[in-house]
């Protein structure tokens, strides 16, 4: 069934056409805007909607900077469906839209911003790739910005990869921001070396200054 429903977010008015069988079809989820109540957009910020559902968060950054610096991606390709129907609606036509599974279509490693509603309900399987893969998509200084309904995995996990992490409660949802910085960097150099031959290619050259 289809729906349709008006919001504010950030003072930008937002229009959505969404269907019954996608995550919170009625309307934005409080765990969507518990996070993007913690995230400014800067104009030269590169952002990644991960996991996007039929839009939201990338038709939000869209509409407050330049909608060409916006990536939106999913594995549904009704979420990737409506998202398109979305960004036209919301008059940001420009946004890249991708089906991928995860980073699988998503060669980008100059973000600043990784935004993503995870599904929590799973294991953490999905989770543990988009931190991991995420801190190698991120500029040195860019950030990951998640939120779930559990902390303490995440919190783990966050600080593991990035080094450190800030932790908000909001609504009964936990916001996670983590920065890569040059010290981060700089462990996962070392690191590099416990990981599969075909990764280290991947993300070796990241690091090298090829």
């Amino acid at each position: 069934m289809n729906i349709m429903f008006s919001t504010e977010i950030k003072n930008v008015p937002l229009e959505f056409s969404t269907h019954s069988m996608l995550f919170s079809p009625n309307a934005v989820d409080a765990g969507t805007l518990a996070m993007l109540s913690k995230i400014e957009f800067e104009e030269d910020d590169k952002v990644l909607d991960l996991g996007c559902g039929y839009g939201v968060v990338g038709i939000l950054a869209g509409r407050l900077i330049n909608q060409k610096n916006v990536i939106m991606c999913d594995i549904s390709e009704m979420a990737v469906k409506y998202s398109e129907i979305n960004a036209r609606l919301n008059q940001v036509p420009d946004i890249d839209i991708r089906l991928s599974d995860g980073f699988e279509n998503i060669p980008d490693n100059d973000f600043t911003i990784i935004l993503s509603n995870p599904p929590y309900h799973t294991d953490f399987s999905v989770a543990k790739q988009f931190i991991e893969e995420g801190f190698h998509k991120l500029l040195v200084g860019g950030r990951l910005v998640m939120v779930t309904k559990r902390l303490t995995w995440y919190k783990n996990k966050i600080i593991s990869v990035f080094g450190g992490v800030k932790v908000y409660e909001e609504d009964g949802y936990y916001v996670f921001v983590a920065e890569k910085r040059n010290g981060s960097v700089q462990r996962k150099v070392k690191s590099l070396r416990k990981l599969s031959k075909k990764l280290q290619r991947k993300y070796g050259k990241l690091y090298s200054g090829d």
